[in-house]
């Protein structure tokens, strides 16, 4: 279910600010009845008219994207930045990211019009693993990774348990490359969990998100998810991964 608001903004009718004030107005129908609420939710087979003209929900698409660093995670962007939406300039769809990437992090990204599906995948309860591959400053040992697996605390409280593993070091540049896994979603959590234990994050890539790997693509490259790896994801989230 989503809210009428943002159902009618997807179907290319209004904005989501416009589509608010049409509901005030009196000028929304859901199976008949007018409606004046903005906080109602609808589903795909309810029936919604604007001004009597019936609209027509749009068809779900799902992609797969790599996204390049020096890129905005948004639909738009005040600051006239590059954004994610100019990688899909052929999609009709009113499209939006899965969750965030920072602007100096690259990978993957899920990019879809599914409101339900997006919320599926980013609510916290549904614990969808997500692989980081992070190049930090200095070389932390073996203890100090055991505080990552554990959790460490940040200013918005505890981390849940992370798997970590320990890829490489250049002791001459004083760096290494360390992977981890989490299934929360907080801002900015892999640099901040790096940062609590003294190990800056210089450069950071999410190579997974479940079972989804970024083979086969470049920076800026994007592709269709296939229905099973939709339905896949669905099955995943619903029952939640285990850490």
């Amino acid at each position: 279910m989503e809210r009428l608001q943002k159902v009618i903004a997807h179907a290319g009718i209004a904005s989501r600010r416009k589509a608010e004030e049409l509901i005030k107005e009196g000028r929304v129908t859901v199976n008949g009845k007018v409606v004046t609420e903005l906080g109602i939710k609808v589903t795909p087979k309810d029936e919604i008219e604007v001004n009597g003209v019936k609209i027509e929900g749009e068809e779900p698409v799902y992609f797969l994207f790599y996204k390049p660093r020096g890129v905005i995670t948004s639909v738009n962007d005040e600051k006239g930045r590059k954004t994610v939406m100019e990688f899909f300039p052929q999609v009709k769809q009113r499209i939006y990211p899965v969750g965030r990437l920072d602007y100096d992090t690259s990978g993957l990204l899920i990019m879809t019009n599914d409101g339900e599906f997006a919320n599926l995948l980013m609510h916290p309860k549904f614990e969808t693993d997500k692989t980081y591959v992070a190049k930090v400053k200095g070389i932390p040992n073996r203890e100090d990774l055991k505080k990552l697996q554990k959790g460490v605390r940040l200013e918005d409280g505890m981390t849940a348990p992370a798997r970590v593993k320990f890829l490489s070091s250049d002791r001459k540049k004083n760096t290494a490359i360390v992977e981890i896994t989490i299934h929360e979603g907080r801002n900015r959590q892999v640099r901040r969990m790096f940062d609590s234990i003294g190990f800056p994050v210089l450069k950071l890539k999410r190579e997974r998100f479940s079972f989804l790997t970024l083979h086969g693509l470049n920076p800026g490259d994007s592709r269709v998810l296939t229905p099973h790896e939709i339905k896949q994801l669905r099955t995943i989230a619903n029952k939640g991964s285990l850490i």
